[in-house]
């Protein structure tokens, strides 16, 4: 029967102490210790030592988390189901408030952002939601900012990736574009129409004003129309352009008379 030498057992349990007291803690990693149950302090990164069965330690990591959020079934303020998918970026500014104020800060820092998400996005219009999504990324990130912050807890951005709607909103979406679009178009077209008959106004009110510039654009209509090929041309001149012609005829008659 083997003897182990009682030194040499005690030597070998006295090595399994001491690299089991041995942690090392990297850059981006603080160790929160506690003794006998009770804080006692944030050590790392680098070499340190923890007393087993005496000190216990919790590893909390201080890089930027990006968090998923699940997606949501939001109804906005007029009565519109969507699906809302967002993602978070946060990090743990204070490892002993992370440690001890929540249970689990990854898992209540998520339902905190489902249940804020749902609650903000609820208060507006799907107009607002599509098209201001900036506005309420800052709104949801402030909120949820100031709620994690007793946890530790730094949000430090929020973005809304995707509003999902059924396929009749989203009919009823392409319809109100195409009428919207109809409705800027005629009014573009009115408005045209009202310049163009503005400015036939001004320009009847010069001709009328001066009657030689009424001859002369009687007189350039039909040079334009000779231009043309045409057979047969009605075109209503005015008594104003004969009175001159006229007026020669009668002298010639008196002076032939005469």
């Amino acid at each position: 029967m083997i003897m182990l030498n009682p030194f040499l057992i005690a030597l070998l349990i006295l090595l399994l102490l001491v690299f089991a007291s041995i942690k090392v803690l990297f850059e981006y990693e603080r160790g929160v210790v506690f003794f006998l149950g009770r804080f006692q302090a944030v050590k790392g990164p680098g070499l340190i030592i923890v007393i087993p069965v005496i000190q216990q330690m919790k590893r909390v990591d201080l890089r930027t988390i990006v968090m998923d959020v699940p997606s949501q079934d939001v109804i906005s303020r007029d009565n519109v189901s969507v699906k809302v998918d967002a993602v978070i970026y946060f990090r743990v500014i204070d490892p002993e408030r992370a440690i001890i104020q929540v249970e689990d800060y990854y898992a209540a820092t998520s339902q905190l952002a489902q249940t804020t998400l749902r609650s903000v996005l609820g208060q507006h219009e799907l107009d607002e939601m599509l098209a201001g999504r900036d506005e309420l990324n800052r709104d949801i990130q402030n909120i949820l900012d100031s709620e994690t912050d007793v946890w530790g807890i730094k949000v430090s951005n929020v973005e809304i990736k995707r509003v999902d709607l059924d396929e009749s909103m989203v009919r009823a979406i392409a319809r109100q574009a195409e009428a919207e679009r109809e409705r800027r178009a005629k009014v573009i077209n009115a408005e045209g129409e009202f310049q163009a008959a503005e400015r036939i106004r001004q320009a009847a009110e010069i001709i009328a004003s001066q009657p030689q510039a009424l001859q002369l654009r009687y007189l350039q209509t039909l040079n334009d129309i000779g231009i043309q090929n045409n057979t047969t041309v009605v075109f209503p001149v005015p008594l104003d352009l004969l009175k001159p012609l006229l007026s020669m005829a009668e002298r010639g008659e008196r002076e032939s008379r005469g």
